[in-house]
């Protein structure tokens, strides 16, 4: 080798190792921790180099799998499809309960009953035979029109038996983005329920490339009949199923590569974005994320959550890997808590709006109760906190005495509580952790990147944060200087939560122009959410880069994490928190807890007439802007991070009023219009208080 070449590899070499500081005068390099002893001082994540050039140590992995991402189950690599997941299953847990449902068929409620594995299989079959008999071609996209139930998975597993690709058709999203969703993907096939059918019918004109409606749970005698012009056919769910086992076809199997889904993202403005995963994507995201928690055929899994949202969706791929038993609900959220009664699963996932409530209303009911048993859950409460704090096990009779009677509310034999979709509160975390014992983890994701980005790990007792990086993929936060954002911040490094790996999508369907909005040319999903590294590598979510806006006096406001805050009040069951460069401070929008209200109202001796009148009472916004302050307070919130003043609301932010997003958030230009009046309003009263709310302060 000539000299020059020795030099070049010299410092290519020296460009990516850190210099120690007490180097060995033979040698022109320092030593580096290798990823082993990265593990031991950094805990739950590894820093790696993004490039070797840069020598910048900003790129995170899991401390699980350092070395190598994940992409397929690390015991089962010959699982490379959702096809190959499922088949897996049937083979393993053929006679193992699988879906199970409370309605029966004249749409009573009685106990839940199953199907196996071994039969789901079959069904499976019969479904995907059943679409080859009316001449669907493989690769065509099938829409699924309906909530939760066993149908959904059924119909799925069998997209993926015959290589077609499913399509999930919010059931909230309205007839409009329906409409276009089934436009742009192309949909073939639409499985829907009566009630989604009716909807289907006032446009099928405009849906042209549709040519068979399956409906699911229907009477065979109340199907509408079409004009044969609209080359469109409605038949039952039972009759495609019926012609399928009849005319039974061997699998035709995808390739991990070929695309499994088109997950239309409602989110909170604008048409509808189809983000393509492909099988690999969902079986690494999967794959890795499992790592980190055990799951069993003994398991119980409780399906609520909207099934065309992802996470429910790797939920469910993660459910059937291991042989769990999911039962549906009713379909009604106000019945939800029955159902649990009734199932009484072992796993729970769930977002913050639930847990918030679930928290509050203890937190509610324990104040109300006041005396004796005010003093044993604080006592309860204050004893097993200390012994967590210090790596003890709590005293089981405290269980007995206070906390067994709060795990009844999710039918005593939760042993894993997950929450996503948005950050969860610190408080409501160690709120959690200490009512209800077992696994409690908080994970962070999106459509885009199949799931689960990051998942706290098992043992971690902080709370506050989102864990180390799903095994299946490494994250690196890059700089946002016009929100001074850095990744050399001290002391943790900040910036957008980028994410490169297996899991991440192909891109948005049709969509060239988004798709290299998000992600870059090195592979780098940008997630448009502001992240710090806490030590340990662990994530934290701080902000969010495109839900700010700033006051008029320069502030930068991140309206989410002021109204995750204020969800702990016991006054309220929802917030939206408002403000614009025209004015200096916040005004929210509050939905109230009703039961909350009127005990108030009770122990202030106040007379009203209905609830809506007392929601309008100076003394009752009083009450809950003062409630809320204390959060802030307690939360240490920045004095223009609080809310100046509130209107109180009965109506709940809903999917149906088109408030919230299928995934809870709030959809905040929606919102802003809806609550034009009440904002106008607020900021006028300030106005007359304060002659200059306005103005720079």
């Amino acid at each position: 080798m000539d000299s020059s070449a020795a030099q070049r590899r010299l410092r290519a070499i020296s460009g990516h190792v850190r210099p120690t500081g007490d180097l060995d005068h033979s040698s022109q390099l320092g030593t580096n921790a290798t990823a082993s002893e990265f593990v031991s001082g950094q805990g739950y994540s590894v820093v790696l180099p993004e490039k070797l050039q840069t020598g910048k140590w900003n790129v995170y992995r899991s401390a699980r799998s350092p070395l190598k991402l994940v992409t397929r189950f690390p015991d089962h690599p010959d699982i490379g499809t959702l096809h190959d997941n499922f088949e897996y299953a049937v083979e393993t847990f053929r006679d193992y309960k699988y879906l199970g449902t409370r309605v029966r068929v004249d749409g009573t409620v009685g106990e839940y009953k199953w199907m196996t594995y071994g039969e789901v299989g079959t069904s499976r079959s019969a479904i995907g035979s059943g679409l080859i008999y009316h001449g669907i071609p493989k690769g065509a996209t099938v829409g699924l029109y309906f909530i939760n139930r066993p149908e959904w998975i059924i119909v799925d597993h069998a997209c993926s038996a015959y290589s077609y690709i499913s399509v999930p058709l919010y059931d909230t999203l309205g007839p409009d983005a329906v409409q276009y969703i089934v436009n742009h993907a192309s949909v073939q096939v639409i499985f829907c329920v009566p009630q989604t059918l009716s909807i289907l019918l006032s446009f099928l004109s405009q849906i042209a490339c549709v040519r068979l409606i399956v409906v699911v749970g229907g009477i065979d005698e109340n199907m509408p009949s079409v004009p044969s012009t609209t080359g469109v056919e409605i038949i039952m769910y039972s009759k495609l199923h019926n012609q399928g086992h009849s005319n039974l076809q061997p699998f035709c199997p995808p390739q991990p590569e070929d695309v499994a889904t088109i997950c239309y993202t409602s989110g909170t403005t604008g048409t509808p974005k189809g983000a393509v995963l492909a099988h690999e994507n969902l079986i690494a995201n999967v794959a890795g994320s499992s790592l980190s928690i055990n799951f069993y055929p003994s398991d119980i899994y409780i399906s609520y959550l909207p099934l065309a949202h992802i996470y429910e969706r790797a939920n469910q791929i993660s459910m059937a890997h291991f042989g769990v038993a999911v039962g549906f609900y009713q379909g009604d959220n106000l019945k939800l808590m029955d159902d649990i009664a009734a199932l009484r699963p072992t796993i729970f996932a769930s977002v913050p709006r639930l847990y918030n409530r679930i928290y509050a209303g203890i937190i509610n009911a324990v104040k109300t109760s006041g005396g004796l048993k005010e003093r044993l859950f604080n006592a309860a409460y204050n004893a097993k906190t200390q012994a967590i704090a210090h790596g003890k096990y709590p005293s089981p009779m405290w269980d007995r005495l206070v906390f067994n009677k709060i795990k009844e509310k999710l039918g005593g034999r939760v042993r894993i509580l997950t929450s996503g979709a948005s950050p969860l509160s610190q408080d409501v975390m160690d709120f959690l952790r200490i009512c209800f014992g077992g696994l409690i983890i908080e994970g962070y994701g999106m459509t885009e990147a199949a799931c689960v980005i990051s998942a706290m790990d098992e043992g971690d007792r902080l709370t506050g944060h989102v864990g180390s990086p799903n095994p299946a993929c490494e994250i690196k936060l890059v700089d946002v200087p016009e929100m001074s954002y850095t990744s050399d911040d001290q002391p943790y490094p900040r910036g957008e939560i980028c994410v490169r790996g297996p899991i991440v999508f192909r891109g948005y369907y049709k969509d060239d122009v988004q798709t290299k909005e998000v992600i870059d040319e090195a592979g780098w999903l940008h997630t448009g959410d502001i992240g710090l590294w806490l030590p340990g590598g662990r994530l934290k979510i701080i902000d969010r880069k495109k839900n700010i806006f700033k006051l008029a006096q320069g502030e930068y406001i991140a309206p989410e994490k002021i109204e995750n805050v204020y969800a702990k009040c016991g006054f309220i069951s929802q917030c939206f928190v408002y403000g614009d460069s025209l004015n200096s401070c916040l005004v929210a929008i509050v939905s109230v807890e009703p039961d909350v209200l009127k005990t108030w109202a009770a122990s202030e001796g106040i007379k009203y007439e209905d609830l809506r009148q007392l929601c309008t009472d100076p003394r009752a916004r009083a009450a809950v802007l003062a409630e809320m302050n204390a959060a802030g307070k307690q939360a240490e919130l920045r004095g223009f991070e609080f809310a100046k003043a509130v209107t109180l609301t009965l109506e709940p932010f809903t999917l149906d009023n088109g408030l919230l997003t299928p995934t809870f958030k709030i959809k905040r230009p929606q919102a802003k219009a809806y609550f034009a009046k009440a904002i106008e309003d607020m900021y006028a009263k300030l106005s007359i208080s304060d002659p200059s709310p306005n103005k720079q302060s």
